[in-house]
């Protein structure tokens, strides 16, 4: 942002006697670095540089405003005549919640004496030309002297009433530029009966502009939601000195002020009548107190700050104050959006204390750190025991293509819930339902490059979509494609099978049965929701057991099974009966072989199964070990097995 220094003197005094060099070094300890520094036309030039968040401090008065809070003097009133507000002349309907208030006065123009020469001069250093029309180059130099725009259209060429509404489909406008723009219902417009005559906030239509032989004038200032007209400007690609500022957030008290101020010029510049003032609408609510506490602003000024002195330094800024013992109410002033939360409010304390005074040293820590979450331990142990067995972690991206994502999304989670409005690119414009597709292919690429067995897994979010928006939950993907075995003549290679994954699955500690998707030739998978894997435990010294001295007994039970037969259920059942009737006795069973062949009943095949007792205080006997055998063989008979004879 231009700023002029012999404007910036005229709104604050106190700096005239301070060098350009001074200037720049006290701007930039108030957070407004200035970038460059030359001289037109015999005047010095600021270029500031503004954060995105500072609205208020986008003109000469805005920056002078900061400049007198810090140097703790008094900054020049506003040189504002107050029009008499009457009845409307002509109608003004607000039709939009976006804008609240609208200011306005029609005006009959006198002879046009031109622009004056400061004011012209003013413009130049601003980088801006004047146009010798009144209406047009006092709207200009306010708008960079006080920050609020304002606008004037041409009265003889308005139809109707004024009009601030949404755009309907299929209207268009040309704007001041020359260019037709086509509108959405997401434009705010300036409109009369006979359709859009602005883009508010933005830029005014070429219908109504002002011209030399413009005889009526209706003058706007209004206030606009931000955020409204940030839309429009980036959807048009049209970035205005208006846009710039109603974007950032003006002062909507402003909006009253700047219509007077416009008046008193062309009253001034071009003999102009005064037909009528008056104002739609109203200020919006005025912004809640925050509460800024002590122990907060200790904290992050690093050292202990009284309160009277925040309290203060907050006034200077125009900020109203609530105190009591160890909490500020603080109420910002209209025309500092920024300040939302305490935080900000002890920013600004240090920032009006001068950063120079924050101590070079960082205070001592405080308490032992925070515990880590039980979602990253969770994450972390997942991925030491899985490159443990010889996974490689892989990172890929959160989006996708909407190919790529349709082929694992399930129906129940549309890619319409979880699309873009700004997307890097059409193939970056989903975001993933599933980790199995960038594992997919980052496995392919290894398979390609000659990788013999590819063990790959991730661990992060993928979405759902839901009426709210997307839904994220975390979730862990493993991928294992090529052929395992055979790196020497003991091991013979095999390709990699469903049994491996869920064998992983298994050892990961995973609640149920998991399904295990082929995603290519070779190449399976598995996903598995976090919330199905145990969490993090923390690591203790387990309890001693005693080695046992007793001697361990072995017993086979060959049996009969369905070649349908599940293994896990069939060991679930009989260790279930076995531990109800030994206790910790048992040890443990294993299949050791199993037996196929056509002597064998048609369907049948033939299980050895060995179990395992020893008992921790005793000799255990063959009658007690027979019994527990029969309960065992009870189990196995209860899913269709039988002793083979």
């Amino acid at each position: 942002m231009l700023i002029e220094r012999r404007a910036l003197n005229a709104e604050l005094s106190a700096i005239n006697d301070l060098g350009t060099v001074e200037l720049c070094e006290l701007l930039a300890s108030l957070g407004f670095p200035v970038d460059a520094v030359e001289e037109r036309d015999g005047q010095v030039v600021l270029d500031v540089d503004v954060t995105a968040n500072r609205g208020d401090a986008l003109s000469h008065r805005g920056l002078a405003r900061d400049l007198a809070a810090r140097l703790d003097a008094v900054q020049a009133p506003i040189p504002r005549q107050i029009l008499p507000e009457g009845a409307m002349l002509f109608p003004v309907r607000l039709e939009a919640a976006a804008c609240p208030l609208y200011a306005t006065a029609i005006m009959e123009l006198g002879l046009n004496t031109g622009t004056p020469a400061e004011v012209v001069s003013f413009l130049a250093s601003m980088g801006s030309n004047a146009k010798q029309l009144p209406a047009v180059d006092a709207s200009n130099e306010l708008l960079h002297r006080y920050g609020h725009p304002t606008h004037a259209f041409d009265a003889d060429t308005v139809k109707g009433a004024l009009i601030v509404r949404w755009a309907m489909a299929g209207e268009s406008l040309v704007t001041l530029d020359g260019v037709e723009r086509k509108l959405t219902s997401a434009d705010l417009l300036i409109a009369d009966e006979g359709g859009p005559i602005a883009l508010a906030g933005v830029m005014g239509g070429e219908v109504t502009k002002v011209t030399a032989a413009t005889r009526h004038v209706i003058l706007e200032s209004a206030y606009f939601d931000p955020r409204v007209v940030r839309r429009m400007a980036h959807r048009h690609g049209l970035h205005s000195d208006a846009s710039y500022r109603f974007g950032r957030g003006v002062d909507p008290a402003m909006a009253p002020i700047a219509r007077d101020l416009l008046a008193a010029r062309l009253q001034a510049w071009a003999g102009a009548t005064l037909k009528g003032a008056w104002t739609a609408g109203a200020l919006p609510s005025p912004s809640a107190a925050i509460f800024l506490a002590g122990p907060t602003l200790d904290r992050i000024a690093g050292e202990g700050i009284h309160m009277e002195e925040a309290a203060l330094l907050l006034g200077r800024l125009g900020c109203a104050m609530q105190r009591d013992v160890s909490t500020l109410g603080v109420v910002p002033p209209t025309w500092r959006h920024d300040l939302l939360i305490e935080e900000d409010l002890a920013e600004e304390v240090l920032r009006m204390r001068g950063f120079e005074r924050i101590g070079s040293a960082l205070p001592p820590l405080e308490g032992p750190p925070h515990p880590l979450s039980p979602g990253y331990l969770q994450g972390r142990d997942l991925a030491r025991r899985l490159a443990h067995a010889g996974f490689h972690q892989t990172v890929t991206l959160g989006f996708m293509s909407p190919e790529a994502d349709a082929a694992f999304a399930k129906v129940d989670n549309p890619a319409a819930g979880r699309t873009l409005g700004n997307p890097l690119g059409q193939e970056y414009s989903v975001m993933r339902a599933s980790l199995l597709a960038s594992l997919k292919a980052t496995g392919e690429l290894n398979l390609r490059q000659g990788a013999k067995e590819v063990k790959l897994f991730e661990i992060a979010p993928v979405y759902q979509s839901t009426p709210e928006g997307p839904a994220e939950r975390q979730v862990l993907a493993i991928v294992w494609a090529g052929s395992m075995g055979g790196d020497n003549y003991l091991t013979k290679a095999r390709p990699v099978q469903a049994a491996d994954l869920l064998g992983v699955a298994q050892d990961l500690g995973a609640e149920g049965l998991q399904e295990v998707q082929q995603l290519a030739e070779g190449m399976l998978a598995l996903e598995i929701p976090l919330s199905l894997l145990p969490a993090h435990a923390e690591r203790i010294i387990p309890v001693f057991k005693p080695f046992r001295r007793y001697p361990v007994v072995e017993r086979d039970l060959s049996l009969l099974v369905d070649l349908g037969q599940s293994y896990r259920s069939l060991e679930m059942a009989m260790s279930s009966a076995a531990v109800e009737v030994a206790g910790e006795a048992f040890l443990g069973l294993g299949c050791v072989d199993v037996f196929r062949h056509k002597s064998l009943p048609a369907g049948r095949q033939a299980w050895l199964v060995r179990l395992r007792f020893q008992a921790s205080n005793r000799t255990l006997t063959s009658e007690e070990v027979d019994g527990w055998l029969d309960v065992v063989l009870r189990g196995a008979k209860a899913l269709g097995a039988e002793l083979r004879g």
